[in-house]
C-alpha cells in the first residue's frame, strides 16, 4: 500500500455524473418517482412507525419493543445531515461518544460502546472503537437500540446497545434513481449516484448505489479517500416469499487522527499550549516512556494542529454480503433465513510506531428463524478466522511538541526495543502473538500486544415467546446458550522457538423477560430484564493469547445485566410520540493491554417526535451516571502533569513523574471519565412553500472529567446546525446548504473510548463550516 495522498480537484467527475442523470433513467421527460424517505413529505419522517427489523422479530414498530429504541430512516439520516456515527446524537438521546481518533466505528450508547449490526446480523468492525470508518452509502434504515442485544441476536463483544443498518432494497413497482455531488470547505468533495431499475412489476428488481469521497480536512495532513458501491437484488416469486441479497464493495483510506496532546486546562479553557520536548531517562529526545518536559514556553495551538504525520498509511479493504430470504408457510407460521459474509484486510502503520495490520479477517454467519405464532426459535453459526499483527507498546504522545518540527512526533525504535518485538517486513516491527522467555531468566522477553492468527466457531440456540395474558398485559421471554470453539495461534513467533498455541471452549448464556402493560391505548408500559455473557475480543475480532500463552477463560466471562423501565405514547392518528426509559446496566470494558474492567451505568433517557404536514421536529434528554463498578482503571499516564517538571511553574507546575507512564488505579467505583452526566438534543424541519424549506439541530452536553483523578474538566457545551433548501424543476432538482456548528464554538471531545486516553489526548471539533449539496431525482 502506498502513502496516503488526498487529492484536491475539481468535481468534474461529480458534475459528468449529473449531467448524465437523465440519461441513465427511461426514455422520456424525467417524471416525479416516489422514494422511500423522499424529503418531499415531512410527514414520512418519524420514529413511530418505522418498523424495527430483525433483532426483536419480525414487523415490530418501537411501540412493540419494551426497550429503548429509536428507527431512524432515510429521510430523517438526510434531514439531520447523519455522515458518521457520534451524528446519531443530533436525534437520539444517550449516544455521546469519543471521536474514535476522528473516525467512530462503533456506536456509543449509555456512555458504553455498542455493537453494529447489518440486517439483524453482527458486522466485523473495530477493535474497541479504532476500526475503519462507516459508509452510509449502502443504508436505508439505522435502528439505534439501547441496552444489550436481543437473544434473537446472540452473544457480543460489546454491550452498550447497537445500531442495525438495514440495507437500501431495490422498489419492485418504480424505477427511478438520486444523483447528488457535494462540496465543501477544505476541499471536501462527495459525489453518489443510486438508481433502483424494476426487473419484472411486483416480482424482482436491482439496485445500486456508488459512492466517492475525495476529502481534504481542516486538520492538517489529514483526509479521506474511498469508494463504495452497493449492489442489490430483490425477488419476490410469489405472494408468500421473498429473496433479498446485496452486495457492497468498500476501499477507503483516511487519517488516524489523535487530537491535541497535553490537554492541560489551559488548552482546554483557553487555547494555550505548553511547548518543550520531552527528554527520555537515557537523555534521548525520540518519544519515549518517562520522558519529562521542561516548560519552554507557552502559546496559542491553531486546532488545526494535531498528532498526524503526512508520511502514515492507513487504509483498508472490506466485501460484504447479506442474503435474507423469507417465506410464509402458512397458518402463522414463517422462515427466515439470513447469512452473512465479509472479508476484510486493513494496513496502518503509523510513524509514532503504531502498527495494526489485519491480512484477513473473514466471518461467515447463518441464521434460521422459525416464526409460528407469537414464537421465534432458531439456530445461528458464526465462524471467524483473523490474521493481524499488532504493535503499541512503544507509543508516546506526551513528550511530543506539537509546535516543534515533524520529525518530534516520530519514534524510531532503538534496538533495544526491537529486540522485544519480531520483524515483519523490512522496517515493520510488531508483537510477536506470544511470550517467550529466550534467556532463561524466567521472565518473557517481548512486548505483546493483539498479534493473533486465530478462529472461532459460535454455535447458538435460541427461543423468544410472547405470552398475552390479558388483552391489555403480556410478556415476552427469551432464552438464548451460544456455544464457543476457539483457537488461537502466535503468527509471528521469533526464531528458535516453537510457536505458541492454545484453544478453548465454553457456553455462553443469556436470557430476557419483559413485562408489557397497556392501560390506555395511547400509552404501552414495560419493565424488562435481561443478561448476556458476552466476549473480549482483540482485532478483528479475533481471540489472543495472554502472557502464559494460553486463552484466557475471563475473555467469556464478561457478565451483562440490564434493569430498564419505560413509557411509551403514541396515540392513534396523532402527529406525536414521546418515549421515557430508566435504567440500570453492567458491562465490561477491555482495557488496552487486553484486561477487562466492570463498569455501571445508571439513568433516565426521553425523547419526543413530531410529524406533520410542514414541520418535523425532535427532542431528546439524557442523564447518566457511569462508574466502574469495583473495578481497576487504567490510563496512559496518571495525569497530564505528569509529563512536566516543576521548572516553570508560571507556564505549569508538573509533577516530575514523567510520562506515559502506563498507570493503573486500584479498584474502586470512580466516576467513568470521558462522559457528561447530561446531554440534550433537538431537531427541526420546516417546509416554507412547494420551493423552500429549513431546518437544523442542536446538541448539549454537560461538563464532564477528562482524566480519571478529574484534574482537567470540559466545560459544558453546545453545537448548532442550520439548512437551507430550495427545490425547481419541479421539484425533481434541489440545492441545498448546510452551515454547522453555527456560532463557531471551540468545544472539545474525548479521543477514545473507556478514557485510557483522558490524561493525554483530546480532539478539538470542527469550526464552523459549510457544505453545498445539489441533487437531482430521476
Amino acid at each position: 500500500m502506498t502513502d496516503i495522498t488526498f487529492r484536491k480537484k475539481p468535481i468534474a467527475f461529480s458534475v459528468l455524473l449529473l449531467a448524465a442523470a437523465p440519461a441513465i433513467a427511461q426514455e422520456g421527460e424525467p417524471e416525479l418517482v416516489e422514494v422511500v424517505g423522499s424529503q418531499d413529505d415531512p410527514a414520512r419522517a418519524g420514529i413511530a412507525d418505522n418498523t424495527v427489523s430483525d433483532a426483536f422479530g419480525s414487523g415490530l414498530t418501537s411501540e412493540d419493543i419494551a426497550r429503548s429504541v429509536t428507527p431512524i430512516d432515510a429521510w430523517l439520516l438526510e434531514a439531520v445531515a447523519v455522515e458518521d456515527l457520534r451524528d446519531l446524537q443530533r436525534v437520539t438521546p444517550n449516544t455521546y461518544g469519543a471521536t474514535g481518533f476522528g473516525a467512530p466505528s462503533l456506536p456509543t450508547l449509555r456512555g458504553q460502546l455498542g455493537e453494529v449490526f447489518e440486517a439483524g446480523m453482527r458486522r466485523q468492525v473495530g477493535n474497541n472503537g479504532l476500526g475503519i470508518p462507516l459508509s452510509f452509502n449502502a443504508v436505508g434504515q439505522v435502528d439505534v437500540v439501547r441496552g444489550t442485544p436481543s437473544v434473537i441476536l446472540g452473544s457480543t463483544q460489546r454491550t452498550g446497545g447497537f445500531v442495525n443498518l438495514q440495507p437500501k432494497r431495490p422498489d419492485l413497482n418504480d424505477s427511478g434513481g438520486t444523483v447528488q455531488v457535494r462540496g465543501g470547505e477544505w476541499d471536501r468533495y462527495r459525489s453518489q449516484l443510486d438508481y433502483s431499475q424494476v426487473l419484472e412489476q411486483d416480482r424482482s428488481a436491482v439496485r445500486a448505489s456508488y459512492e466517492h469521497r475525495d476529502e481534504g480536512s481542516f486538520y492538517d495532513y489529514a483526509g479521506m479517500d474511498s469508494d463504495n458501491l452497493f449492489l442489490a437484488y430483490r425477488l419476490s416469486p410469489d405472494s408468500s416469499s421473498e429473496w433479498n441479497v446485496s452486495l457492497e464493495y468498500y476501499d477507503v483510506e483516511w487519517t488516524d487522527n489523535a487530537g491535541i496532546n497535553r490537554p492541560t486546562q489551559q488548552l482546554i479553557d483557553d487555547g494555550l499550549y505548553v511547548q518543550g520536548q520531552g527528554v527520555r531517562p537515557d537523555g534521548s529526545t525520540v518519544p519515549g516512556a518517562g520522558a519529562i518536559v521542561s516548560p519552554a514556553g507557552l502559546v496559542e495551538i491553531d486546532r488545526s494542529t494535531v498528532l498526524t504525520d503526512p508520511l502514515d498509511i492507513n487504509g483498508a479493504e472490506t466485501l460484504l454480503l447479506h442474503s435474507v430470504y423469507q417465506r410464509e408457510l402458512g397458518d402463522g407460521l414463517a422462515l427466515i433465513n439470513r447469512t452473512y459474509y465479509e472479508h476484510l484486510e486493513r494496513e496502518e502503520i503509523a510513524q509514532n510506531s503504531f502498527v495494526e495490520i489485519i491480512d484477513g479477517a473473514d466471518t461467515l454467519e447463518n441464521r434460521t428463524e422459525l416464526h409460528f405464532g407469537d414464537t421465534v426459535a432458531g439456530i445461528g453459526l458464526r465462524y471467524n478466522d483473523v490474521l493481524g499483527y499488532s504493535q503499541f507498546t512503544t507509543e508516546a504522545d506526551l513528550p511530543i511538541d506539537l509546535t516543534g518540527p515533524l520529525e518530534n512526533r516520530r519514534i524510531p525504535l532503538t534496538d533495544a526495543q526491537k529486540a522485544r518485538l519480531v520483524e515483519l517486513r523490512p522496517g515493520v516491527f510488531v508483537s510477536p502473538g506470544g511470550q517467550y522467555d529466550l534467556d532463561g531468566d524466567g521472565a518473557g522477553d517481548f512486548n505483546l500486544s493483539d498479534t493473533t492468527d486465530s478462529s472461532s466457531l459460535q454455535t447458538g440456540l435460541f427461543v423468544q415467546h410472547r405470552q398475552d395474558l390479558t388483552e391489555r398485559l403480556w410478556i415476552t421471554v427469551g432464552l438464548r446458550g451460544d456455544y464457543y470453539d476457539v483457537e488461537a495461534r502466535d503468527p509471528l513467533a521469533p526464531a528458535g522457538v516453537q510457536r505458541a498455541s492454545d484453544d478453548y471452549s465454553d457456553w455462553l448464556k443469556s436470557g430476557s423477560a419483559s413485562l408489557h402493560y397497556r392501560p390506555l391505548e395511547a400509552f404501552t408500559g414495560y419493565a424488562t430484564l435481561a443478561y448476556q455473557e458476552s466476549t473480549s475480543n482483540s482485532l478483528g475480532g479475533g481471540n489472543v493469547l495472554s502472557g502464559n500463552n494460553t486463552i484466557s477463560p475471563l475473555n467469556f466471562a464478561t457478565e451483562n445485566t440490564l434493569y430498564e423501565v419505560g413509557l411509551k405514547y403514541q396515540p392513534d392518528g396523532s402527529p406525536w410520540y414521546a418515549d421515557a426509559a430508566l435504567f440500570d446496566q453492567t458491562r465490561s470494558l477491555r482495557n488496552r493491554d487486553g484486561s477487562n474492567s466492570g463498569i455501571r451505568t445508571q439513568g433516565l433517557e426521553m425523547q419526543l417526535f413530531y410529524r406533520g404536514e410542514k414541520l418535523w421536529a425532535s427532542a431528546g434528554a439524557s442523564y447518566l451516571e457511569a462508574n466502574f463498578d469495583n473495578s481497576a482503571a487504567f490510563q496512559d499516564s496518571q495525569q497530564v502533569l505528569d509529563a512536566f517538571d516543576d521548572s516553570r511553574p508560571d507556564i505549569v507546575a508538573g509533577t516530575g513523574l514523567g510520562a506515559p507512564n502506563f498507570a493503573g488505579f486500584a479498584p474502586a467505583d470512580a466516576r467513568l471519565q470521558g462522559l457528561p452526566e447530561w446531554t440534550a438534543s433537538a431537531a427541526a424541519g420546516y417546509r416554507l412553500n412547494e420551493a423552500w424549506s429549513l431546518g437544523g439541530s442542536a446538541v448539549f452536553s454537560g461538563s464532564y472529567p477528562l482524566d480519571y483523578l478529574q484534574t482537567v474538566e470540559i466545560p459544558a457545551q453546545f453545537t448548532l446546525n442550520g439548512n437551507i433548501e430550495y427545490r425547481f424543476n419541479q421539484q425533481n432538482t434541489a440545492v441545498r446548504l448546510d452551515i454547522f456548528n453555527l456560532t463557531d464554538e471551540e468545544n472539545w471531545a474525548p479521543v477514545f473510548e473507556g478514557g485510557y486516553f483522558g490524561s493525554t489526548l483530546v480532539f478539538p471539533e470542527l469550526p464552523r463550516h459549510i457544505d453545498l449539496a445539489l441533487t437531482h431525482r430521476f
